[in-house]
């Protein structure tokens, strides 16, 4: 859901971290580029500009650093979360929409920043509880099984 030209409330980021999470920061930084390239591709919503797609790269690293192989508590996604928040999401976000459509950066932030605060608990809950419910399963044993086997 777009609302004006700086405010995208969606949950996108759920299969995206979900793929950090497993592939690790290498994989999350091609994961994280080669997903928004495509999306812009499919279904662009204003112009292509690279500064979104280095934030892909950065965000994919940083999960994939904070959470790979890293014990899973909602103390270490509330924090990759703060992180990702507060450096990508609105320090740089806000900064390339700025440069992107011309508008001063102190008169973005505010209403991104609330929609980061009210996100934060939405995003750190669901990511847990996917992750979560997808280890209870047994899926990811299967997976790593498999992937350990092919080795």
């Amino acid at each position: 859901l777009m609302i004006g030209n700086f405010l995208k409330v969606g949950f996108s980021f759920l299969p995206n971290q979900f793929i950090y999470y497993l592939f690790g920061p290498v994989v999350g930084g091609i994961f994280g580029a080669s997903m928004d390239i495509l999306t812009f591709f499919l279904r662009p919503n204003g112009p292509f500009f690279w500064g979104f797609t280095l934030n892909a790269i950065i965000e994919g690293m940083l999960y994939g650093f904070a959470l790979y192989k890293k014990p899973l508590t909602l103390r270490n996604i509330l924090f990759v979360n703060v992180i990702a928040m507060i450096f990508v999401k609105l320090i740089l976000t806000t900064y390339w929409l700025s440069i992107l459509y011309g508008q001063g950066f102190l008169a973005i932030l505010p209403l991104r920043a609330l929609k980061a605060i009210l996100m934060l608990p939405v995003e750190t809950i669901l990511l847990y509880t996917v992750i979560k419910s997808a280890n209870a399963t047994g899926i990811l044993r299967t997976f790593y099984n498999q992937w350990i086997r092919e080795k």
